[in-house]
């Protein structure tokens, strides 16, 4: 990879704060600056800084076009992969940017990382070092070819692209570059385990219906925003799927496993009456459908078979989202509606369950946007339609 200039270097370190953009219109003042490579190298470490901490902090490291890093995983989910795939041998055939590679090679011996973009081998090839990690091999192939030609390997990672060839985000298996599903056999034949990252969008039900080696399933949240789906695949027959549904908050780690049998088979009290706290799921258990199983598993109740909200007159210690404490409810009359909101003028709003949106429902009861008061619209089990205030617990 060629090296950047002492001026672009310390271009770099000048403004590695600065707007990109602003600097971008200002390529004239600096003439000896490689003025597009520092704005990609600036943009670069910027995003890195929130997404890769732990990369940001190392200047050499090379960073590709934005579109490359914004696919990338976070440093915290990749943290989380390295933690299922250990083992002496592992080859990605999805390389990209390489964060996940990089991640799960600090569990193997021998690492091959497969790409088919030249220009992303070569900075895969110029930071892997720069990490330590030289028990990675660059391999500037097409993944799906390097597969059937490899030697097997304890583990195999897939993150199949998501963009069709306009650019549009694409959620289906089979509207993926490679489609996995066409490939399940092939995996199998290469490796014991193979973990294939999938759009967070994606069905999970339609999912296991076309990976039917699937053996585990882990669903991945940051700050309660749904950021991974990841199917880990074997030719072990199992009874029952495992599905890890986890959470990365700024307390820690929320994690909830079930199978899908057991989901089915919970039975689900439901009730009309708020109590003094409302509990809120995490993105996590919302995506896998772990909507039963939370009344078997905490001493708490459902609103209504489709509201996906909890209440109890308890708190709940470790309870897998959100708690709030309850303090005023009520239906949408204009004389309860005026007791709950109370001279409100901003507040947090969610419905569940409920016809109408939240810019609908903003409108009709002039409310802003903000502030530590949380609103929730919703229907309790005897179809009401109510309005519950709330603080966090």
């Amino acid at each position: 990879m060629t090296p950047l200039s002492p001026e672009t270097l310390q271009f770099i370190r000048e403004h590695r704060t600065d707007d990109v953009r602003k600097l971008a219109l200002q390529a004239g003042k600096f003439p000896q600056v490689d003025m597009p490579t520092a704005i990609t190298q600036l943009a670069g470490r910027q995003t890195a800084t929130e997404k890769i901490p732990a990369w940001a902090a190392i200047e050499a490291i090379r960073y590709p076009k934005h579109l490359s890093l914004e696919q990338c995983s976070s440093e915290i989910t990749a943290r989380y992969k390295a933690r299922l795939l250990k083992g002496e041998s592992l080859a990605d055939l999805t390389g990209g940017f390489g964060i996940d590679c990089a991640f799960l090679a600090e569990g193997f011996q021998a690492v091959a990382y497969v790409e088919r973009q030249e220009e992303l081998c070569r900075i895969a090839a110029h930071n892997f070092p720069l990490l330590g990690l030289n028990q990675i091999q660059v391999y500037n192939e097409d993944g799906v070819e390097y597969l059937r030609k490899m030697a097997p390997v304890a583990c195999l990672f897939l993150d199949p692209a998501r963009r069709n060839e306009q650019g549009g985000k694409t959620v289906a298996i089979s509207d993926c570059e490679p489609n996995v599903a066409e490939l399940e056999e092939l995996l199998l034949s290469k490796a014991r385990r193979v973990m294939i990252k999938l759009s967070p969008m994606l069905d999970l039900t339609l999912a296991l219906k076309e990976l039917p080696h699937a053996q585990e399933v882990h669903i991945i949240s940051v700050h309660n925003e749904c950021k991974e789906l990841l199917i880990l695949l074997g030719s072990t027959p199992t009874a029952e799927i495992p599905v890890h549904c986890v959470n990365f908050t700024t307390q820690g780690e929320q994690t909830f496993v079930f199978s899908r049998e057991e989901e089915r088979d919970s039975s689900c009290p439901c009730t009309d009456r708020i109590g003094q706290y409302l509990f809120e799921p995490n993105a996590s258990l919302l995506k896998a459908g772990a909507y039963r199983l939370l009344t078997s598993r905490y001493p708490i109740q459902k609103l209504h078979p489709n509201s996906h909200l909890y209440t109890s007159d308890k708190p709940v210690e470790a309870f897998p989202g959100r708690t709030f404490r309850v303090t005023g409810q009520g239906t949408f009359n204009k004389k309860e509606m005026k007791a709950i909101l109370g001279g409100l003028t901003q507040a947090n709003l969610s419905v569940r369950n409920f016809p109408a949106s939240v810019a609908e429902l903003r409108k009709r009861i002039k409310l802003g946007e903000g502030g530590s008061t949380y609103l929730f619209a919703t229907t309790l089990n005897n179809d009401q339609k109510i309005l519950i205030r709330c603080e966090k617990a």
